[in-house]
Protein backbone atom coordinates (compact mmCIF):
# COMPACT_ATOMS: atom_id res chain seq x y z
CA UNK A 1 0.00 0.00 0.00
CA UNK A 2 0.86 3.53 -0.50
CA UNK A 3 -0.59 6.52 1.35
CA UNK A 4 -0.20 10.09 0.73
CA UNK A 5 -1.35 13.48 1.11
CA UNK A 6 -2.34 15.23 4.24
CA UNK A 7 -4.31 13.83 7.21
CA UNK A 8 -7.53 14.76 5.61
CA UNK A 9 -6.98 13.88 1.72
CA UNK A 10 -5.17 10.17 2.24
CA UNK A 11 -4.60 8.47 -1.10
CA UNK A 12 -4.60 4.82 -1.24
CA UNK A 13 -2.87 3.45 -3.72
CA UNK A 14 -2.24 -1.04 -4.46
CA UNK A 15 -0.48 -2.66 -6.95
CA UNK A 16 -2.58 -3.26 -10.25
CA UNK A 17 -2.82 -6.50 -11.30
CA UNK A 18 -0.11 -8.68 -12.76
CA UNK A 19 1.03 -12.19 -13.88
CA UNK A 20 -0.85 -15.23 -11.53
CA UNK A 21 1.96 -16.55 -8.99
CA UNK A 22 3.35 -12.43 -8.11
CA UNK A 23 1.46 -11.60 -5.01
CA UNK A 24 0.31 -7.95 -3.62
CA UNK A 25 1.68 -8.34 -0.23
CA UNK A 26 -0.96 -5.43 0.84
CA UNK A 27 -4.04 -7.64 -0.37
CA UNK A 28 -5.17 -11.00 0.04
CA UNK A 29 -8.48 -12.25 -1.38
CA UNK A 30 -10.90 -14.24 0.59
CA UNK A 31 -11.37 -18.42 0.37
CA UNK A 32 -13.32 -19.80 -2.51
CA UNK A 33 -15.98 -20.88 -0.04
CA UNK A 34 -16.30 -16.73 1.30
CA UNK A 35 -16.66 -16.16 -2.57
CA UNK A 36 -18.86 -18.81 -3.55
CA UNK A 37 -21.22 -18.89 -0.21
CA UNK A 38 -21.13 -14.80 -0.81
CA UNK A 39 -22.19 -14.55 -4.50
CA UNK A 40 -25.06 -17.15 -4.61
CA UNK A 41 -26.73 -15.22 -1.18
CA UNK A 42 -26.89 -12.19 -3.28
CA UNK A 43 -27.74 -13.05 -7.24
CA UNK A 44 -29.87 -15.50 -8.93
CA UNK A 45 -29.59 -16.88 -12.37
CA UNK A 46 -30.94 -14.29 -14.86
CA UNK A 47 -30.51 -11.36 -12.61
CA UNK A 48 -28.81 -8.07 -14.44
CA UNK A 49 -25.73 -7.17 -12.77
CA UNK A 50 -25.27 -4.02 -14.04
CA UNK A 51 -26.60 -2.14 -10.20
CA UNK A 52 -24.80 -5.11 -8.40
CA UNK A 53 -23.26 -3.95 -5.24
CA UNK A 54 -20.95 -6.58 -4.07
CA UNK A 55 -20.08 -6.50 0.06
CA UNK A 56 -17.17 -5.25 0.58
CA UNK A 57 -15.31 -9.10 1.28
CA UNK A 58 -15.47 -9.70 -2.17
CA UNK A 59 -13.83 -5.98 -3.22
CA UNK A 60 -10.79 -5.25 -4.58
CA UNK A 61 -9.12 -2.05 -2.60
CA UNK A 62 -9.08 0.09 -5.91
CA UNK A 63 -12.06 1.64 -8.08
CA UNK A 64 -13.05 -0.13 -11.50
CA UNK A 65 -12.27 3.52 -13.38
CA UNK A 66 -8.68 2.88 -11.63
CA UNK A 67 -8.43 -0.57 -13.21
CA UNK A 68 -9.11 0.46 -16.41
CA UNK A 69 -6.49 3.00 -16.02
CA UNK A 70 -4.00 0.63 -15.34
CA UNK A 71 -4.71 -1.94 -18.30
CA UNK A 72 -3.37 1.26 -20.18
CA UNK A 73 -0.43 3.00 -17.86
CA UNK A 74 0.93 -0.06 -15.73
CA UNK A 75 3.21 -1.72 -18.19
CA UNK A 76 6.89 -2.46 -17.41
CA UNK A 77 7.78 -1.46 -21.28
CA UNK A 78 5.45 2.03 -22.72
CA UNK A 79 3.57 -0.34 -25.71
CA UNK A 80 2.06 2.66 -26.31
CA UNK A 81 5.29 5.02 -27.33
CA UNK A 82 6.14 1.44 -29.41
CA UNK A 83 2.95 2.42 -31.82
CA UNK A 84 4.52 5.81 -32.63
CA UNK A 85 7.80 4.65 -33.14
CA UNK A 86 7.11 2.02 -36.22
CA UNK A 87 8.46 2.13 -39.16
CA UNK A 88 5.95 1.64 -41.31
CA UNK A 89 2.37 0.73 -41.73
CA UNK A 90 2.69 -2.55 -41.08
CA UNK A 91 5.41 -2.57 -38.12
CA UNK A 92 2.99 -0.11 -36.52
CA UNK A 93 0.06 -1.93 -36.73
CA UNK A 94 2.15 -4.79 -35.25
CA UNK A 95 2.91 -2.86 -32.40
CA UNK A 96 -0.91 -2.27 -32.21
CA UNK A 97 -2.01 -5.20 -32.28
CA UNK A 98 0.73 -6.28 -29.60
CA UNK A 99 -0.27 -2.82 -27.53
CA UNK A 100 -4.19 -4.09 -27.32
CA UNK A 101 -3.22 -7.16 -26.07
CA UNK A 102 -1.12 -6.09 -23.24
CA UNK A 103 -4.47 -4.65 -22.04
CA UNK A 104 -5.45 -7.94 -21.13
CA UNK A 105 -4.87 -8.92 -17.47
CA UNK A 106 -5.57 -11.77 -15.25
CA UNK A 107 -8.77 -11.18 -13.47
CA UNK A 108 -9.29 -12.42 -9.44
CA UNK A 109 -11.84 -14.85 -9.43
CA UNK A 110 -14.98 -13.58 -7.07
CA UNK A 111 -13.66 -10.75 -6.16
CA UNK A 112 -13.91 -7.30 -8.20
CA UNK A 113 -13.03 -3.63 -7.75
CA UNK A 114 -15.73 -0.83 -6.42
CA UNK A 115 -18.05 0.37 -8.89
CA UNK A 116 -17.32 4.50 -9.68
CA UNK A 117 -19.68 6.92 -8.55
CA UNK A 118 -20.82 8.80 -10.87
CA UNK A 119 -18.06 11.92 -11.53
CA UNK A 120 -15.45 10.09 -10.31
CA UNK A 121 -11.75 10.81 -11.96
CA UNK A 122 -8.77 9.28 -11.89
CA UNK A 123 -5.41 11.36 -12.80
CA UNK A 124 -2.42 9.91 -13.70
CA UNK A 125 0.88 10.45 -15.66
CA UNK A 126 3.74 8.05 -17.36
CA UNK A 127 6.37 9.65 -18.54
CA UNK A 128 5.05 12.27 -21.00
CA UNK A 129 1.78 9.81 -21.39
CA UNK A 130 -0.70 11.65 -19.25
CA UNK A 131 -4.25 9.99 -18.34
CA UNK A 132 -7.53 11.21 -17.26
CA UNK A 133 -10.62 8.55 -16.73
CA UNK A 134 -14.12 10.12 -15.55
CA UNK A 135 -17.01 7.73 -15.05
CA UNK A 136 -19.89 9.44 -17.45
CA UNK A 137 -22.72 7.63 -16.50
CA UNK A 138 -23.28 5.73 -13.68
CA UNK A 139 -26.95 3.87 -14.63
CA UNK A 140 -25.93 2.66 -17.30
CA UNK A 141 -22.01 2.31 -15.87
CA UNK A 142 -20.14 4.28 -18.76
CA UNK A 143 -16.18 5.53 -18.33
CA UNK A 144 -14.12 7.18 -20.60
CA UNK A 145 -10.53 7.77 -21.22
CA UNK A 146 -8.32 10.22 -22.67
CA UNK A 147 -4.36 9.84 -22.86
CA UNK A 148 -2.00 12.31 -24.72
CA UNK A 149 1.67 12.63 -25.58
CA UNK A 150 2.79 15.88 -26.81
CA UNK A 151 5.76 14.79 -27.46
CA UNK A 152 4.99 12.38 -29.90
CA UNK A 153 1.94 13.38 -30.79
CA UNK A 154 -0.46 10.34 -29.45
CA UNK A 155 -3.89 10.41 -28.61
CA UNK A 156 -5.99 7.83 -27.16
CA UNK A 157 -9.57 7.62 -26.39
CA UNK A 158 -11.47 5.03 -24.60
CA UNK A 159 -15.36 4.89 -24.26
CA UNK A 160 -16.04 1.86 -22.38
CA UNK A 161 -19.62 0.09 -20.85
CA UNK A 162 -19.77 -2.89 -19.14
CA UNK A 163 -22.74 -4.94 -19.36
CA UNK A 164 -22.89 -8.09 -17.04
CA UNK A 165 -25.25 -11.23 -16.87
CA UNK A 166 -25.25 -13.83 -14.20
CA UNK A 167 -26.29 -17.30 -16.51
CA UNK A 168 -25.89 -19.76 -13.62
CA UNK A 169 -22.72 -21.13 -13.69
CA UNK A 170 -20.99 -18.19 -14.89
CA UNK A 171 -21.27 -14.69 -15.59
CA UNK A 172 -20.27 -12.91 -19.24
CA UNK A 173 -19.31 -9.17 -18.94
CA UNK A 174 -19.35 -7.66 -22.47
CA UNK A 175 -17.44 -4.94 -23.31
CA UNK A 176 -18.87 -2.18 -25.13
CA UNK A 177 -17.39 0.62 -26.61
CA UNK A 178 -15.16 2.07 -28.96
CA UNK A 179 -10.82 2.90 -28.25
CA UNK A 180 -9.30 4.94 -31.07
CA UNK A 181 -5.72 5.33 -31.07
CA UNK A 182 -4.47 8.37 -33.32
CA UNK A 183 -0.58 8.42 -33.71
CA UNK A 184 -0.44 11.80 -35.15
CA UNK A 185 2.77 12.57 -36.81
CA UNK A 186 1.82 9.59 -39.21
CA UNK A 187 -1.81 10.41 -39.48
CA UNK A 188 -3.16 7.47 -38.53
CA UNK A 189 -6.09 6.12 -36.68
CA UNK A 190 -6.57 3.00 -35.44
CA UNK A 191 -10.10 1.93 -34.00
CA UNK A 192 -11.09 -1.46 -32.03
CA UNK A 193 -13.06 -2.81 -29.28
CA UNK A 194 -12.02 -5.23 -26.46
CA UNK A 195 -13.09 -8.98 -25.73
CA UNK A 196 -15.50 -10.07 -23.40
CA UNK A 197 -14.59 -11.05 -19.83
CA UNK A 198 -16.26 -14.74 -18.71
CA UNK A 199 -16.36 -15.67 -15.08
CA UNK A 200 -17.02 -19.36 -14.72
CA UNK A 201 -17.74 -21.37 -11.46
CA UNK A 202 -18.46 -24.61 -13.27
CA UNK A 203 -17.06 -27.18 -13.82
CA UNK A 204 -13.82 -25.34 -12.40
CA UNK A 205 -13.68 -21.81 -10.83
CA UNK A 206 -11.62 -19.05 -13.16
CA UNK A 207 -11.36 -16.29 -15.41
CA UNK A 208 -10.80 -15.79 -19.17
CA UNK A 209 -10.82 -13.49 -21.78
CA UNK A 210 -13.07 -14.77 -24.70
CA UNK A 211 -14.42 -13.35 -28.11
CA UNK A 212 -13.20 -11.50 -31.21
CA UNK A 213 -11.14 -8.19 -31.34
CA UNK A 214 -10.81 -6.11 -34.54
CA UNK A 215 -8.70 -3.33 -35.23
CA UNK A 216 -8.88 -1.30 -38.26
CA UNK A 217 -6.77 1.60 -39.87
CA UNK A 218 -8.20 3.31 -42.37
CA UNK A 219 -5.58 5.82 -43.58
CA UNK A 220 -3.27 2.89 -44.09
CA UNK A 221 -6.37 -0.06 -45.44
CA UNK A 222 -4.71 -2.39 -42.97
CA UNK A 223 -6.84 -4.59 -40.59
CA UNK A 224 -6.11 -7.09 -37.97
CA UNK A 225 -8.25 -9.54 -36.05
CA UNK A 226 -7.35 -11.97 -33.27
CA UNK A 227 -9.69 -14.34 -31.18
CA UNK A 228 -9.27 -14.97 -27.36
CA UNK A 229 -10.64 -18.13 -26.72
CA UNK A 230 -10.01 -20.77 -23.80
CA UNK A 231 -11.18 -24.09 -22.74
CA UNK A 232 -14.37 -24.45 -20.35
CA UNK A 233 -11.96 -27.23 -18.86
CA UNK A 234 -8.54 -26.24 -17.10
CA UNK A 235 -6.36 -28.73 -17.60
CA UNK A 236 -6.76 -28.81 -21.25
CA UNK A 237 -3.51 -25.89 -21.06
CA UNK A 238 -2.73 -25.93 -24.69
CA UNK A 239 -6.03 -24.34 -24.92
CA UNK A 240 -6.00 -21.52 -22.09
CA UNK A 241 -5.46 -18.12 -22.69
CA UNK A 242 -4.54 -18.77 -26.61
CA UNK A 243 -5.23 -15.91 -28.90
CA UNK A 244 -5.39 -16.75 -32.90
CA UNK A 245 -5.52 -14.06 -35.37
CA UNK A 246 -4.50 -12.40 -39.16
CA UNK A 247 -3.20 -9.01 -40.00
CA UNK A 248 -4.98 -8.32 -43.65
CA UNK A 249 -5.31 -5.68 -45.89
CA UNK A 250 -9.11 -4.64 -46.23
CA UNK A 251 -9.11 -4.20 -49.73
CA UNK A 252 -8.42 -7.51 -50.87
CA UNK A 253 -7.80 -9.32 -47.77
CA UNK A 254 -5.02 -10.81 -48.43
CA UNK A 255 -3.03 -11.81 -45.28
CA UNK A 256 0.16 -10.74 -44.41
CA UNK A 257 0.68 -11.80 -41.18
CA UNK A 258 -0.64 -14.68 -38.89
CA UNK A 259 -1.15 -14.03 -35.03
CA UNK A 260 -1.16 -17.25 -32.83
CA UNK A 261 -0.23 -17.36 -29.05
CA UNK A 262 -1.03 -16.99 -25.13
CA UNK A 263 -1.85 -13.71 -23.76
CA UNK A 264 -0.30 -14.39 -20.84
CA UNK A 265 2.89 -15.80 -21.93
CA UNK A 266 4.06 -14.93 -25.82
CA UNK A 267 2.49 -14.23 -28.56
CA UNK A 268 4.15 -14.13 -31.93
CA UNK A 269 3.22 -13.04 -35.95
CA UNK A 270 4.11 -15.21 -39.06
CA UNK A 271 5.33 -13.18 -42.03
CA UNK A 272 2.92 -15.04 -44.89
CA UNK A 273 5.75 -14.41 -47.60
CA UNK A 274 9.11 -15.07 -46.05
CA UNK A 275 7.32 -17.60 -43.44
CA UNK A 276 9.38 -16.25 -40.63
CA UNK A 277 8.05 -15.96 -36.95
CA UNK A 278 8.62 -13.04 -34.31
CA UNK A 279 7.56 -12.12 -31.13
CA UNK A 280 5.48 -9.28 -30.38
CA UNK A 281 4.40 -9.49 -26.99
CA UNK A 282 5.65 -11.48 -23.80
CA UNK A 283 3.87 -10.82 -20.78
CA UNK A 284 6.22 -12.11 -18.31
CA UNK A 285 8.34 -8.57 -19.60
CA UNK A 286 5.35 -6.59 -20.06
CA UNK A 287 3.03 -7.18 -16.75
CA UNK A 288 5.42 -8.88 -14.58
CA UNK A 289 6.52 -6.98 -11.32
CA UNK A 290 4.46 -3.93 -11.49
CA UNK A 291 4.68 -1.27 -8.84
CA UNK A 292 1.88 0.35 -7.55
CA UNK A 293 1.80 4.24 -8.69
CA UNK A 294 2.67 7.01 -6.16
CA UNK A 295 1.68 10.45 -5.36
CA UNK A 296 4.01 13.11 -6.77
CA UNK A 297 1.75 15.95 -5.27
CA UNK A 298 -1.16 15.83 -3.23
CA UNK A 299 -1.82 19.49 -3.58
CA UNK A 300 -3.08 18.86 -6.82
CA UNK A 301 -5.73 15.62 -5.75
CA UNK A 302 -8.85 16.21 -6.90
CA UNK A 303 -12.14 15.33 -4.73
CA UNK A 304 -13.47 13.27 -7.13
CA UNK A 305 -10.14 11.14 -7.78
CA UNK A 306 -10.65 7.40 -7.68
CA UNK A 307 -8.33 6.93 -4.74
CA UNK A 308 -9.77 9.48 -2.30
CA UNK A 309 -13.31 8.56 -3.07
CA UNK A 310 -12.76 5.17 -1.94
CA UNK A 311 -9.36 5.77 0.50
CA UNK A 312 -11.50 4.66 4.15
CA UNK A 313 -13.12 1.95 1.98
CA UNK A 314 -9.77 0.87 0.94
CA UNK A 315 -7.94 1.23 4.21
CA UNK A 316 -10.33 -1.04 6.65
CA UNK A 317 -10.51 -3.61 3.58
CA UNK A 318 -6.55 -3.90 3.73
CA UNK A 319 -6.69 -4.17 7.53
CA UNK A 320 -10.35 -6.53 7.39
CA UNK A 321 -12.29 -4.25 9.28
CA UNK A 322 -15.36 -5.59 6.92
CA UNK A 323 -17.67 -3.95 9.49
CA UNK A 324 -15.99 -0.47 8.80
CA UNK A 325 -15.45 -1.20 5.56
CA UNK A 326 -19.78 -1.55 4.98
CA UNK A 327 -20.35 1.24 6.60
CA UNK A 328 -17.63 3.49 4.71
CA UNK A 329 -18.98 2.35 1.45
CA UNK A 330 -22.03 2.91 2.45
CA UNK A 331 -21.40 6.43 2.81
CA UNK A 332 -19.59 6.43 -0.39
CA UNK A 333 -23.05 4.82 -2.15
CA UNK A 334 -26.08 7.25 -0.15
CA UNK A 335 -23.72 10.42 -0.68
CA UNK A 336 -24.42 9.56 -4.23
CA UNK A 337 -27.94 8.76 -4.03
CA UNK A 338 -28.36 12.04 -2.14
CA UNK A 339 -26.78 14.30 -4.84
CA UNK A 340 -29.23 12.85 -7.40
CA UNK A 341 -31.86 13.66 -5.24
CA UNK A 342 -30.83 16.97 -4.92
CA UNK A 343 -30.18 17.31 -8.96
CA UNK A 344 -33.68 15.78 -9.00
CA UNK A 345 -35.28 18.23 -6.62
CA UNK A 346 -34.55 21.14 -9.20
CA UNK A 347 -34.63 19.51 -12.66
CA UNK A 348 -30.80 19.73 -13.16
CA UNK A 349 -29.04 17.23 -15.18
CA UNK A 350 -25.71 16.17 -14.49
CA UNK A 351 -23.00 16.93 -16.79
CA UNK A 352 -19.59 15.69 -17.10
CA UNK A 353 -16.67 17.72 -16.66
CA UNK A 354 -13.85 16.58 -19.11
CA UNK A 355 -15.81 14.20 -22.29
CA UNK A 356 -19.28 15.18 -24.25
CA UNK A 357 -21.14 11.94 -24.09
CA UNK A 358 -23.59 10.44 -26.78
CA UNK A 359 -25.69 7.53 -26.86
CA UNK A 360 -27.85 5.99 -30.05
CA UNK A 361 -29.03 2.68 -30.65
CA UNK A 362 -27.21 2.29 -33.93
CA UNK A 363 -23.46 3.10 -32.58
CA UNK A 364 -24.23 2.58 -28.76
CA UNK A 365 -22.15 5.33 -26.21
CA UNK A 366 -19.46 7.52 -27.44
CA UNK A 367 -17.02 10.00 -25.48
CA UNK A 368 -15.47 12.53 -27.10
CA UNK A 369 -12.28 14.64 -24.46
CA UNK A 370 -13.78 18.08 -24.13
CA UNK A 371 -9.71 19.24 -23.55
CA UNK A 372 -7.52 18.47 -26.36
CA UNK A 373 -4.85 17.90 -24.40
CA UNK A 374 -4.40 16.17 -20.65
CA UNK A 375 -2.31 17.94 -17.83
CA UNK A 376 0.24 16.14 -16.13
CA UNK A 377 -1.24 14.58 -13.15
CA UNK A 378 -1.07 14.06 -9.42
CA UNK A 379 -0.19 10.53 -9.66
CA UNK A 380 2.61 8.95 -11.35
CA UNK A 381 3.95 5.51 -12.84
CA UNK A 382 7.39 4.56 -11.56
CA UNK A 383 9.46 3.93 -14.91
Amino acid sequence: MVTGGKRENIIVLTKPETLEGESDADYTAPSLLQLILSLFKNVRPGSDLTSFQLPPLLNLPKSQLQSYGETVYCTATDMLSRCHHGEGPHERLIAVVAWSISTLRPVKFGVAPYNPVLGETHHVSRGNFNFLLEQVSHHPPVSALQATNEEENVELTWCHRVAPKFHGTSVEAVLQGKRQLKLLNHGETYVMNAPNLSIRFLPGPGTDWVGNVKIQCQETGLEAEYCCKSSSFMWRRGNHRYIKGKIFESSSLKTLYEIDGHWDRIVRVKDINSGEFTDIYNAKEVISRLNATIVKDPRELWPSESAVVWSEVSQCILSKDWEKAREAKRTVEEKQRELLRERGSIGESWVPKHFTVSHSKENGWDCSPIQKRVPPGPIVVPL
